[in-house]
């Protein structure tokens, strides 16, 4: 992609409004603690603690809606108490500029170090530094400065003890987690009733999963229907999988494939109704064609071999999710457990620490990037007879991603959003000439619009945010004509700079693409065998299918991540044409799904062992850990080692050949990988590629 059609896909991207569903109720409740925190503040303390406060109650109401599972008081805490350290100790070097500029530089840089602990962490970060850009101007003495600190923690409080106070939807987000998972495999059921071999994208599982990690206080107040279904509509994916899938279930047609579209179906009705009722909290309700359809005894009658084992299974593991999305079941497993606030600090640490060593990672390049780039708009702003100019690295700081995309369609976005909201602002401030106090509710009738359109767009949400600033700030008796021309003028130079770091300082994920494919190969080399190693000791712990399983998750995440971010980036690169890239996916991708139907027919412990899958087993994964290293290296990848263990496996022991026949197409999908990246197509930049899921 050339910079040219880089730079428009970008801004209409960034200026594109999404239709999302609002959370008025939400929103509502984080602009009534901005209300409560500035109207105290204003009759009690004056205007300028009120804009300290307003700034903390605001930025901690921004925490409350990040994507965390976290729970909702605590981000509130975490981000006023940041904030209000970033305030006082920007004020007590905020007089010296080289000591200011000096403290800017190492929070801004440890502000984009904070995104290798997660995106809440570097949002979180990022609103601290650009809101302390603001807030250290306001004090005029240090005991004033920590009673401005003060006020911004309070705001932080109150948000916190709203949420606490005015719940609405205990655990609404871990609900609509689990519900999501099991609604997608009940589409996922649906589509295999025409497409035997239909993909499933496995994001709402690995959601679930994270949504699923509690501490122990938190373990203890779960509801019961949270605790079990996740593990259930895990082990449910690889039973409807191989139901349907002609090469290891029924024939495509004929009476036993009329069966499994019944029974298809029926599950997907009975995942609907578990997700409906986990998503809302109510009682079950199976439509009845579909609880026939189960427990028909036609099924023992019909169907034969891995296909009755793989319906047996589906009909038990759709009782288990009934049974716990009711709260009656569960399966008795510890819950996963993430480490509470104080115990992730010092891991937060390390992980950032971690990235001091990686030069070449997007998380330390977008760390120098914008710790470079404040630095230079602070002065800048300085130098040029505009005032108010910590606008520009403010800007900078809170449009700057990791990657390309977001950085240059935010940089737009905000630029666009601020034209508007200052336009809306300033005409009605004009109009109205509103006091202290009318300027305190506009701002925060603008803050409750921010907060209901949040996941619509960034432009939304830029201009409610520049509307609310300069509202607020005529709460502290600055004058619009004091700050609107400025921060039009600045807000412009902040995303210029943005967007010119990151083109004299990447982070392309480009070149990087066969390293991403590399590492998704030899996850899933690993993935299938660990699952034949099951059929070679059935007795083995599953411990090690599970792990290898969610690392290919993760790898295939990275993938599909990294392709997503090179489509839209303005480089080519020699190391992969668009064609191989689709092509390499694809046949990746298979070789993940036919382990996964491997999974679904492993024996139960007891059944006699199959010695050869493990010869098997160990010359796949050594295979794929050298056809890695090859992909990496630029090299087509060879399987020799795997042909010859193939070729002495004489299926000798294998129940109903799954193992046998699965083994086979496991080292087509690897053939498939080769002749991908034998194509002989030239080398293009990406466009248009879109990954396979498995």
């Amino acid at each position: 992609m050339t910079w040219l059609h880089a730079l428009n896909a970008t801004a209409r991207a960034g200026l594109s409004v999404e239709r999302r569903r609002l959370e008025p109720a939400v929103a509502l409740r984080g602009a009534a603690g901005l209300a409560l925190v500035v109207g105290v503040s204003l009759v009690t303390l004056g205007p300028a603690a009120a804009v300290s406060s307003a700034f903390g109650a605001f930025q901690a109401a921004i925490a409350t809606f990040q994507r965390s599972w976290r729970p909702r008081p605590v981000l509130a805490l975490a981000s006023g108490a940041s904030l209000a350290l970033s305030t006082f100790l920007g004020y007590l070097v905020g007089a010296h500029s080289p000591f200011f500029l000096a403290l800017l530089a190492v929070w801004t840089f440890a502000s984009g170090l904070a995104w290798a602990v997660g995106p809440t962490a570097g949002i979180i970060a990022s609103s601290n530094v650009a809101i302390m850009l603001v807030t250290v101007t306001l004090p005029t003495s240090i005991p004033t400065a920590a009673g401005h600190a003060a006020m911004i923690a309070a705001g932080g409080v109150v948000q916190a003890a709203l949420v606490v106070l005015v719940p609405i939807r205990r655990w609404g987000a871990q609900r609509d987690a689990l519900a999501d998972a099991l609604a997608a495999e009940a589409d996922y059921a649906r589509r295999l009733r025409q497409d035997p071999r239909a993909a499933f994208d496995p994001e709402p599982l690995m959601t679930a999963r994270l949504a699923a990690a509690v501490t122990p206080r938190e373990a203890r107040r779960r509801p019961a229907e949270l605790h079990g279904s996740r593990g259930v509509a895990e082990r449910i994916r690889p039973v409807l999988a191989s139901l349907a899938d002609p090469a290891l279930g029924v024939p495509e047609e004929g009476p036993e494939r009329d069966r499994v579209r019944e029974l298809l179906g029926a599950a997907a009705s009975v995942l609907d109704a578990a997700a409906r009722a986990i998503r809302h909290g109510e009682a079950v309700r199976i439509p009845a064609p579909a609880e026939a359809a189960l427990k028909t005894p036609d099924t023992g009658a019909i169907l034969t071999g891995p296909a009755f084992r793989a319906a047996t299974r589906l009909i038990a593991l759709l009782g288990d999710v009934v049974e716990t999305a009711e709260g009656t079941g569960g399966d008795g497993s510890e819950p996963l457990l993430r480490p509470t606030l104080p115990r992730l600090v010092p891991l937060a640490l390390r992980t950032m620490r971690a990235e001091l060593g990686r030069r070449d990672s997007p998380v330390f390049r977008h760390a120098a990037r914008v710790c470079a780039v404040a630095a230079a708009g602070y002065l800048l702003g300085k130098a040029l007879p505009l005032g108010h100019g910590y606008w520009a690295p403010m800007a900078s700081v809170m449009v700057m991603r990791p990657d390309f995309s977001q950085t240059y369609s935010r940089a737009v976005a905000r630029f666009g959003g601020t034209l508007v909201g200052v336009a809306l602002a300033t005409g009605l401030v004009q109009l109205t000439h509103p006091g202290p106090g009318l300027s305190a509710t506009l701002a925060v009738l603008c803050a409750f619009l921010m907060y209901l359109l949040m996941r619509t767009g960034y432009a939304a949400v830029s201009a409610c945010t520049s509307a609310y600033v300069v509202f607020l700030l005529g709460t502290g008796g600055l004058q619009w004509t004091q700050t609107v021309p400025d921060r039009v003028l600045l807000t412009l130079l902040g995303g210029v700079l943005a967007m010119a770091a990151y083109a004299l300082y990447p982070a392309w994920e480009t070149p990087r693409l066969r390293t991403r494919l590399a590492d998704w190969l030899a996850a899933c080399g690993r993935y299938a065998a660990a699952v034949a190693d099951r059929y070679a000791d059935p007795a083995a712990p599953a411990d090690e299918v599970r792990r290898a399983l969610l690392a290919t998750r993760a790898a295939r995440v990275a993938w599909q991540e990294a392709l997503e971010r090179a489509t839209h980036e303005p480089v080519r690169h020699r190391g992969l044409s668009r064609d191989a890239a689709e092509g390499a996916g694809h046949a990746v991708g298979q070789l993940g799904r036919i382990a996964m139907l491997m999974e679904a027919h492993v024996p139960e412990r007891g059944a006699p062992p199959v010695p050869a899958a493990a010869a098997f087993a160990g010359a796949l994964r050594g295979a794929t850990e050298r056809g890695a290293k090859a992909v990496r290296e630029r090299r087509v990848p060879q399987w020799g080692e795997a042909e010859k263990a193939l070729a002495a496996w004489d299926g000798e022991g294998a129940p109903d050949r799954v193992v046998r026949k699965g083994a086979g197409l496991l080292l087509h999908s690897l053939e498939e990988l080769s002749d991908a990246l034998a194509s002989p197509a030239p080398p293009m930049a990406l466009k248009d590629a879109r990954p396979p899921t498995s």
